[in-house]
């Protein structure tokens, strides 16, 4: 089994690309990216479940022009990592629970611990319409804030990591986060304390990556196809 760093970008995609749909976080649509220096690489427009290395695509960070085969809302892929240098990757998934919180909310705090590594609040994208267009992109990278993952109303979501692993492992502790919102019935009588939060996001550089190594594991995915 190769390690990730001696893995290609494109494998390290694809793998995740297919851990999220053995984990339930896609359906026939979903989409993961990595940051390349200028260039993403990203899954075609195709079920994750059945993406390989090779059918990754190479897309220049600046195009103004979509290549064949690319999913349409790559302009949101692009326009987060203009916007956020420091992103590597993204996933974009819908979580069934994020549709419901998605219409019931425009933000929502952390549910538990976990759920501080998306951010001291998690936004709601406002607009169910399909983000295919650049400025559509711009305006969604914009309402990210200072989150790493965003609800898209009516649309799933959409979550950043510093490498597509970690991008898979922050979708999965949104859905979480989203299911138990839901189970609470909406905002905690208690919410986490800012410095429980604090407390909670100084260790996500050492237990998120190891979240992401899990699920891949727990999805088959830790050394997969080509």
């Amino acid at each position: 089994m190769c390690s990730p760093s001696t893995q290609t970008l494109e494998i390290r995609v694809a793998d995740a690309a297919r851990a999220l749909a053995a984990l339930g976080l896609v359906d026939a649509f979903g989409h993961v990216s990595a940051r390349d220096a200028d260039h993403m690489v990203i899954t075609p427009a195709a079920d994750l479940a059945t993406v390989a290395a090779s059918d990754c695509l190479r897309v220049r960070l600046t195009t103004t022009a979509l290549p064949s085969r690319c999913p349409a809302e790559a302009w949101a892929h692009l326009a987060l990592y203009q916007r956020y240098p420091a992103t590597g990757a993204i996933a974009r998934a819908q979580p069934a629970a994020s549709l419901a919180v998605g219409m019931r909310t425009d933000r929502f705090s952390p549910t538990h611990g976990q759920a501080c590594w998306l951010g001291d609040s998690i936004p709601v994208y406002p607009s169910a319409l399909l983000v295919r267009e650049a400025d559509r992109g711009r305006r969604l990278a914009e309402a990210m804030g200072s989150a790493d993952a965003m609800i898209l109303r009516g649309n799933g979501a959409i979550a950043m990591g510093s490498d597509p692993a970690t991008a898979v492992a922050t979708m999965s502790v949104l859905a979480t986060a989203c299911t138990v919102w839901l189970q609470m019935g909406g905002e905690p009588a208690a919410p986490l304390s800012a410095e429980e939060i604090r407390a909670w996001q100084a260790v996500k550089p050492e237990l998120l990556p190891r979240l992401g190594a899990h699920l891949l594991r727990k999805a088959g995915q830790a050394g997969p196809a080509r």
